[in-house]
This record gives C-alpha cells, sequence and structure tokens, in this order.
C-alpha cells in the first residue's frame, strides 16, 4: 500500500486542557476527553473506533468544526443549521495541518445527512445562476433514495479525490456488501491524494491495509490492529460460534 505523507493534510490533535473549565460536564466528561492523547493521523486513513459513549463523534464534530465544516456535515461551503446541539469542543482543540491543503473536503454524518440532502434541496429550489448541487452527488434526489442509496452516492459521486474526509459512521445504511463496495472507493480516493478520518463500529470497514487504528476506552487512547479491536473479536466469537455466544446472552 502506498504511503504518502504529501495528502497528510491533517497531521496531529491536541487538547487544550488548561482551557477546560471542568471535566464532570459535556462533552469535557466523555472518557475520550478524560484520558486524552496527543493523536497523530495517518497520512491515508485513521480510524477512530470505540463503545458507544466513548465520545467518537463528539471528537469528530469538534476536529470537523475545528477544520471550518459546519456541524451537520456538508462542504465548507454549507452553513445551515436544523438543530443546534453541537458542543463546544472544537475551542478546546489544537490542529496541526500539512503544509498541502485539499482540494477536496467532505464531512459526513450519518445522523445528520438528511438534513444535508434537504438543504441541497432547499439551496436548488432558490432562483440564481449555475449548476445545481445535487449534480454533484449523481445527480437523483437524496430523499428519493433509501439511506443506502443516498449515502453511497456521496462516496461515488461528490467525493472527487486529493481531498480530506471525515465520516463518521458512514456505515449505517450500508449492507456488508456496499461496505465492501465502500472500501474500494476509499482506495479508490487514496491512491487520488485523499486522507480520511473515520468513525466506525465496523470491522469490515476497519479493514483498510496499514491504516491507523484508534481504540477510545475508559482508560485511554490506544492504537491497535484490526484483530485487536474489540469490534473485531466480538464478531469473530460470534461467527464461529453463534450457539454458543446466543446460550450465554439469553440465560
Amino acid at each position: 500500500m502506498k504511503l504518502n505523507r504529501s495528502t497528510q493534510f491533517v497531521k496531529s490533535l491536541k487538547l487544550n486542557t488548561e482551557s477546560i473549565p471542568a471535566y464532570h460536564t459535556f462533552p469535557f466528561n466523555l472518557p475520550v476527553i478524560k484520558a486524552f492523547e496527543e493523536l497523530t493521523f495517518h497520512p491515508n486513513v485513521t480510524y477512530i473506533v470505540g463503545e458507544n459513549g466513548m465520545g467518537k463523534s463528539t471528537l469528530l464534530e469538534g476536529i470537523a468544526i475545528s477544520l471550518g465544516f459546519n456541524p451537520e456535515g456538508g462542504t465548507l461551503n454549507f452553513n445551515f443549521s436544523s438543530y443546534d446541539s453541537h458542543s463546544d469542543l472544537d475551542k478546546h482543540l489544537r490542529l496541526a495541518r500539512g503544509i498541502k491543503r485539499p482540494k477536496d473536503s467532505f464531512f459526513f454524518r450519518a445522523e445528520t445527512f438528511y438534513n444535508v440532502a434537504t438543504n441541497i434541496e432547499e439551496l436548488d429550489d432558490a432562483p440564481g445562476p449555475g449548476a445545481k448541487i445535487i449534480d454533484g452527488f449523481g445527480g437523483s434526489s437524496l430523499h428519493k433514495q433509501s439511506h443506502g442509496e443516498s449515502f453511497f452516492a456521496a462516496f461515488v459521486h461528490r467525493f472527487q479525490g486529493n481531498g480530506l474526509y471525515i465520516l463518521d459512521e458512514p456505515e449505517a445504511a450500508l449492507s456488508p456488501l456496499r461496505q465492501m463496495s465502500m472500501l474500494a472507493r476509499i482506495n479508490e480516493l487514496v491512491n487520488q491524494g485523499s486522507q480520511f478520518i473515520i468513525s466506525t463500529h465496523s470491522p469490515i470497514l476497519m479493514s483498510y491495509p496499514e491504516a491507523a487504528i484508534i481504540q477510545l476506552s475508559d482508560t485511554g487512547m490506544t492504537e491497535v490492529s484490526l484483530e485487536e479491536t474489540d469490534h473485531y473479536a466480538i464478531l469473530k466469537q460470534f461467527i464461529e460460534d453463534k450457539d454458543r455466544l446466543l446460550h450465554h446472552l439469553f440465560q
């Protein structure tokens, strides 16, 4: 796998602990913040993984906002708010950027992609010159596709290469087959000079070769291999001995 450090648009992340008012209020009470360590991003793909409640999505949101993205997702040009629920974590993060700047960028959030799709339709319905925004997503209304189809339309059509892509649980509406197709798309984009930061629960998506996998837990942040992740271990146990696992679950 080719390692291209020139695509390291985002190099590292530090937490400004001196500016944090207290650790008993959100988001500073999250395990990822209470046990934060400097995070170094892989030039190709970095995964942020861990159990629910560890703070993966909040951390990704903070990173994205620090880079200038809209909290609900989209490109750097999106500026809308369906519900102002994001934290102020971004004010306490210090991002080190690479020398080069990406030519393309997108912040994808599974839970708010519906809001992005709605904003696209509202903007396209407004009178004005220029091409429709939806043309960059394949030309078909995202609301007239299944969740999985609309997600994949963004990955295939909107992601153009030489870009920085921050993805929060992109597997949410994707079948295992689609997740493997997404791996192939990630590889295409990496070969076109892109960098990914991905929060996921999917061992399939985590399997990109030579990626950095940062596992969050109550005790801190640890870089692990795919086989060392809790997600992989549980799925492997289920596949290899489903009956035994179900027996213990149902007791």
